[in-house]
């Protein structure tokens, strides 16, 4: 018997069982027939590299911050030869990450110049506890 079992594959992609069968059910991965003849239980379901592929490429793309929706958008993109809409969808990705980072850059700042009058010896209440107490 050749491939690896839910298990098996589960351990390839740094996920668990129970996150392939999710992926299953939104048709991001496929779920392998049961081999026939294997007893009264039916056989164990076999994973092979393309499952292994398949998966390390839905962990990437979440990584870079794609939904679940919009990887199975670059997955059925795989198979064609539409690199139009695989660059659409990155940089929609590209704007909502920039968008993020602005956000973040002015919430560094904002800690900044609290952690600054936090530690100028300043009376009073400490500047970063009352403008989270406000917030």
């Amino acid at each position: 018997m050749t491939g690896m079992t839910i298990a098996g594959l589960a351990r390839e992609g740094d996920v668990g069982v129970e996150t392939i069968r999710y992926y299953q059910r939104r048709g991001l991965l496929d779920t392998p027939d049961r081999p026939i003849n294997s007893g009264s239980g039916g056989g164990i379901r076999r994973y092979g590299p393309e499952d292994v592929r398949r998966l390390r490429f839905i962990r990437s793309a979440q990584g870079a911050g794609f939904t679940l929706e919009q990887i199975g958008e670059l997955l059925a993109l795989d198979a064609t030869d539409d690199r139009a809409r695989a660059r659409e969808l990155a940089s929609e990705r590209i704007t909502v990450l920039d968008a993020k980072i602005e956000e973040l850059e002015r919430v560094r700042a904002s800690l900044r110049h609290l952690a600054h009058e936090c530690g100028n010896g300043s009376a009073g209440p400490c500047p970063i506890l009352a403008a989270f107490d406000h917030a």
